[in-house]
C-alpha cells in the first residue's frame, strides 16, 4: 500500500484544505484504490496573516484611474472565459449593445397586444434552469475501498471525507459547489436579459450566452463576496458540460466551444479596472483586495523568510506516513508546497521513506533558475538521494513550469489540460480527471 501525503500550496486554509484533499481522494481512488492520503495542512499554522490588522495599507484620499492594456484575443474561448471571470455579465451586455444598435434610433419595435415579448419568455426559461440534469457519472465514496489517514496517525474511510460525492474530475462535485447559487444567478441573468433586450428584434445565439453568464455567476457566488473564498477547483471539460446542459435546456445549440462574442473594447475595460494597480477600482477597494491576497501572495513571502516551519510539517507528515507502515511515501504537492518539499528533500538531512516527489503546477525550477530556492543553489545538482521527480503543468497556467530542462535526466515533466484560463487554471489540476490517469502508473 502507497500513502500520498498531500501538501497544499499557497494561500489554503483549512476550509478549503479539506475540499481539495477530499478530490485528491476521490481522484486516486479511481485509479489505485489501495492508496492512502496524508493530510499535511501547513497554512494554518504556517501561512501568512496581517498581524497587526492591516495597519501598514494607506487610506485613500482620492480616486484616480488610468486606462491602457493590450487587447485579448477575440478569437480565443479562453479569453472570453477569463472576461466572465471578471465580469460574468459582460459577454450578455455586449449582446444586448448589438440588439439595441439593429434597432437603430426609432421607438421600441413593440408586439401584438396580448403578445409576451420574446425576450421576457427566454427570461423565464432561464429562471427555470437546473442542475438536475446533469450527469457526473460520479461514484459514491462509500463504494471506494481506499483509506485517508490525518497527519496525526489516526486513520479514516473514504466516505467521511468532508466534501466526498465524486470529485477528481467529475462534474458532480462541481455541480453540488453551483447547485445553492443557481437559483440566484438565473435570477440576475433573467432580470439583465428582461431589461437590457426587452423591445428588442429576436436574435439569435442567446441561449448559450445566458447559460454562460449564469454559470459564471453561481461560480462567482460560490467563490464568496469580493472572491474572499477559495477559487473553486474546476476542469474546464466539466465546466463545459455544465454550461452544455444549461444550454440545452434553454433551446440552444452551443455546445462545442464558442467564438468570443464580448467586443475587444469591452473585454479591455473589464480587465484593466480589475487588473490595473492604478486603477480607480482597484484603489477605492484597495483594503480589501490587499487583506483578500494576504493568504495567496503573503504566504509566498513569508515562506521565502520564515520556510523552515513549512519544512517541518511536511517532515512531520512524511515520519507519521512512515511510521504508520503503510507502504512507500510519495509526496504530492501544489504550487508553493512543492517548492517546499524540494527544498526539504534537498537538506543535508532529508527525510527517509520517500521515494516519488509529484509537484503540480509548482514554480520550484523557476526558482532554482533564479537562483532563489533555500536549499539548492544555482548550478549544484540535485541530491544523489533525491527521490524520482515527475512535475505536472498546464500550458496555461502561469504559475506551473517545466523541470526536465533544468534537471536533465532527474525530472519528468508530464502536461495536462484543465482547459481553464489562468488563473483558474493553476487551482483546477485536482479537479482533473486526466491527472490521476496519468499519476496511477508512476506511483510506487
Amino acid at each position: 500500500m502507497t500513502s500520498v501525503v498531500f501538501v497544499h500550496g499557497t494561500g489554503v486554509r483549512a476550509k478549503s484544505y479539506e475540499k481539495s484533499f477530499a478530490r485528491v481522494v476521490n481522484g486516486l481512488g479511481r485509479v489505485r484504490a489501495e492508496v492512502r492520503v496524508v493530510r499535511c495542512l501547513w497554512g494554518e499554522e504556517h501561512g501568512a496573516s496581517l498581524g497587526l490588522d492591516g495597519a501598514s495599507v494607506p487610506v485613500r484620499s482620492k480616486n484616480r484611474g488610468v486606462g491602457g492594456g493590450e487587447l485579448l484575443d477575440e478569437d480565443d474561448p479562453l479569453a472570453v472565459w477569463a472576461l466572465l471571470e471578471v465580469d460574468p455579465l459582460a459577454e450578455l451586455r455586449e449582446f444586448a449593445e448589438a440588439a439595441r444598435a439593429r434597432r437603430g434610433g426609432g421607438a421600441r419595435t413593440g408586439f401584438a397586444p396580448g403578445r409576451q415579448d420574446p425576450w421576457h419568455t427566454i427570461a423565464d426559461r432561464v429562471r427555470g434552469l437546473s442542475l438536475a440534469g446533469v450527469s457526473g457519472g460520479g461514484e459514491s465514496l462509500a463504494g471506494m475501498s481506499g483509506g485517508v489517514e490525518g497527519a496525526s496517525g489516526g486513520g479514516e474511510s473514504l466516505a467521511e471525507v468532508p466534501g466526498g460525492g465524486g470529485g477528481g474530475g467529475s462534474p458532480a462535485e462541481l455541480v453540488s459547489d453551483l447547485a445553492p447559487h443557481l437559483g440566484p444567478a438565473a435570477g440576475r441573468v433573467a432580470h439583465e436579459i428582461s431589461r437590457t433586450l426587452g423591445g428588442t428584434p429576436p436574435a439569435d445565439g442567446i441561449e448559450a450566452i445566458a447559460a454562460r453568464a449564469v454559470y459564471a455567476l453561481a461560480v462567482q457566488r460560490a467563490e464568496g463576496p469580493d472572491g474572499a473564498g477559495e477559487p473553486l477547483p474546476v476542469d474546464g471539460a466539466d465546466r463545459d458540460a455544465v454550461v452544455g446542459a444549461l444550454t440545452d435546456q434553454l433551446g440552444g445549440t452551443d455546445r462545442g466551444g464558442f467564438a468570443a462574442r464580448a467586443a475587444k473594447g469591452v473585454a479591455v475595460r473589464a480587465l484593466n479596472s480589475y487588473l490595473s494597480p492604478l486603477s480607480s477600482l482597484a484603489h477605492s477597494f484597495r483594503s480589501g483586495i490587499t487583506r483578500g491576497s494576504v493568504p495567496a501572495g503573503g504566504d509566498i513571502l513569508r515562506y521565502q523568510a520564515r520556510g523552515a516551519g513549512v519544512r517541518a510539517a511536511i517532515r512531520a507528515a512524511v515520519r507519521e506516513a512512515v511510521d504508520s507502515g503503510h507502504g512507500p511515501v510519495v509526496l504530492l504537492a501544489h504550487s508553493l508546497g512543492g517548492i517546499a518539499c524540494v527544498d526539504l528533500l534537498a537538506e543535508p538531512d532529508p527525510p527517509a521513506g520517500v521515494e516519488l516527489l509529484v509537484t503540480v503546477g509548482s514554480q520550484a525550477p523557476f526558482l532554482y533558475e533564479l537562483d532563489a530556492l533555500t536549499a539548492l543553489r544555482r548550478g549544484e545538482p540535485l541530491p544523489a538521494a533525491f527521490p524520482r521527480w515527475i512535475n505536472v503543468y498546464d500550458e496555461h497556467d502561469l504559475l506551473g513550469f517545466v523541470g526536465a530542462k533544468v534537471f536533465p535526466g532527474r525530472v519528468t515533466d508530464l502536461r495536462v489540460d484543465t482547459r481553464q484560463p489562468f488563473p483558474r487554471a493553476h487551482t483546477s489540476y485536482f479537479a482533473h480527471r486526466r491527472l490521476y490517469e496519468l499519476l496511477a502508473p508512476e506511483l510506487p
